[in-house]
């Protein structure tokens, strides 16, 4: 037993269905009607306990939430809170940004697929908890059945390769299962144990649906253990399983914690003068690499100079003591470039000094990879 709710008996069968019979999602439908028809489509009667997991598309496409402005970037930014981490390439920046929609994620989530004959790009709800708990309440009315709603969407994962679908807004869904209090199989008390519960059903939905199928949504079935008769004003909604404060330990990329340090915040004009890393280091020769260390070394420094060579820079300033504040900075931002700076002796008057530049060891580079 979790002291959020019940858990599940060891063994009890899970049931993820496609809900095949979704008509093409124009603006101003509604989107109960739309979930209706592909279930009557789908041959599936709602019943007490089920979980229906929508994609975010179809919620997008109904409310109307698509721009045809020709500047991808543009629209990521006013769909932006805030800029984690940002990589230049070849032909465009990519950036991870918390979406105004409320998750960390690549581009805010705007997204130019299956967006219709009229293409475009589609945004996400800023309120997907407020578009799960309408759908839910109007299904429930409909059918008479106590159901939950996931509003899923796909993101990229740090750490681990390839994307998967996680719950953007949940309604009438234990979003978690805090197994903390209680004790294994060994009788020994868990102590962090919090199952992602409502991220874990998204996934699995998204087994039997994407885009490349076509079925953007799915009925789960077996889970009714952890859609509460009545709803609590104090469950979590899909924004609160979004990390933030004091509790997000990866509030920025490796690289821009330190460029952000340096006064380089990322998505900001400062970070477009020092130039954006490349997400390859391939894609930038070592001098290039340099250059953008260099810039980042100087930005905001009222009192220093530097001479960039192949594989050395002289550093200038006005005193000693703003020399080895320059010089620190350096090797800061060399590290940004997976290289390393290794600074000579001052020169006589303490003024200046040579920077010896070269690549991070491979062993350093694996343990931060």
């Amino acid at each position: 037993m979790s002291p959020s709710g019940p858990a599940l008996p060891g063994g009890t069968p899970v049931t993820v269905i496609p809900v095949t019979g979704i008509p093409e999602v124009h603006a101003g439908d509604d989107l109960t009607d739309v979930v209706d028809a592909g279930l009557v489509g789908s041959g599936l009667r709602l019943e007490d306990g089920d979980i229906l997991v929508v994609s975010s598309k179809i919620a997008s496409k109904s409310l109307g939430l698509v721009t045809h402005h020709p500047d991808k970037d543009r629209v990521i930014a006013t769909e932006t809170e805030y800029v984690v981490a940002e990589r230049a390439l070849p032909d465009r920046i990519a950036r991870i940004v918390r979406a105004r929609a409320g998750p960390i994620m690549a581009a805010a989530g705007v997204d130019g697929s299956n967006t219709g004959e009229r293409g475009g790009w589609l945004l996400l709800p800023h309120d997907p908890d407020g578009v799960c708990a309408r759908l839910r309440d109007e299904l429930a009315e409909r059918h008479g059945v106590r159901i939950g709603v996931i509003l899923s969407d796909t993101s990229g994962r740090p750490w681990r390769i390839g994307q998967l679908d996680f719950a953007l807004g949940v309604h009438g869904v234990l979003a978690t299962d805090d197994l903390r209090g209680g004790v294994d199989t060994d009788g020994r008390r868990l102590e962090v144990t919090t199952r992602a519960l409502a991220d874990e059903v998204a996934a699995a939905a998204d087994l039997v649906k994407g885009k490349v199928q076509a079925v953007p949504a799915a009925l789960v079935r077996g889970l009714a253990a952890f859609v509460p008769e009545t709803d609590d004003p104090a469950a979590l909604r899909g924004r609160d399983l979004v990390r933030s404060g004091p509790d997000d330990w990866f509030g920025y990329g490796r690289v821009e914690a330190v460029r952000a340090a340096l006064g380089v915040e990322p998505g900001t004009p400062d970070a477009d003068a020092v130039g954006i890393p490349p997400a390859s280091r391939s894609d930038s020769t070592r001098l290039e690499a340099v250059g953008r260390a260099v810039r980042a070394a100087l930005h905001g420094v009222d009192s220093g100079t530097a001479d960039l060579g192949q594989l050395s820079v002289t550093l200038g300033a006005a005193t000693a003591f703003e020399l080895g504040r320059l010089t620190a900075r350096l090797e800061a931002a060399l590290w940004c470039e997976w290289l390393s700076g290794t600074p000579g002796q001052p020169s006589a008057d303490g003024l200046s000094v040579v920077v010896s530049v070269s690549g991070v060891p491979d062993r350093h580079r694996q343990a931060i990879r």
